[in-house]
């Protein structure tokens, strides 16, 4: 029995530790980076399957106030990044292509790590047009526990127009595969 266990828990860790590798990288990921870096992938939820709005509200770093439940009627990106994250540097200037190109989708940024200093530095670097919560209690991520990991940095969520998660995007988001997100979701 001891050892029917043991094999068992061998298997989860050996899965668990799988999932926490970022496919197609030949250094296998982002150990030691302090951020675990997505691959890439997408998923997304039909209307029927999913949950609730999220409820979310919080301050940006400019000081004001944001509530997801006044952007209720307009899809929603919401985009988790910290200024020394190097995925999170390199997919900002797609980021702020789209929300410029897009004007009638809403933007959001959520970052749990950085000081107000350093996330305008980064915000002014890469021209980014919307707001980014500041998230020091995690508020951000717990809104959308269960659907976004904890530790990767980047991912970028899609919400719909009741404020509902019908796209996720774990890892450097895309440009064309987020634009078509955006475009599924905008049509529905």
């Amino acid at each position: 029995m001891r050892r029917l266990l043991a094999v068992a828990g061998a298997l989860a860790l050996a899965a668990s530790l799988g999932a926490c590798t970022s496919i197609g990288r030949p250094d296998g990921g982002s150990a030691g980076a302090g951020y675990e870096a997505g691959d890439g992938s997408f998923t997304t939820w039909a209307p029927t399957g999913r949950g609730a709005g999220i409820e979310l509200e919080g301050t940006t770093f400019a000081g004001e106030p944001v509530d997801l439940a006044d952007w209720r009627g307009d899809v929603v990106v919401v985009n988790f990044w910290y200024a020394a994250c190097p995925p999170c540097r390199a997919e900002a200037p797609d980021l702020a292509a789209i929300a410029t190109e897009r004007p009638e989708v809403r933007f959001l940024g959520i970052n749990p790590r950085d000081d107000a200093g350093t996330a305008q530095a980064f915000e002014r670097t890469f021209s980014i047009p919307y707001p980014s919560l500041w998230d020091r209690d995690a508020s951000g991520v717990a809104a959308m526990q269960g659907l976004v990991p904890l530790q990767a940095m980047p991912t970028t969520v899609v919400l719909d127009r009741e404020g509902r998660v019908a796209a996720r995007i774990l890892g450097q988001a895309d440009p064309t595969i987020l634009r078509g997100l955006i475009d599924d979701v905008a049509a529905e």
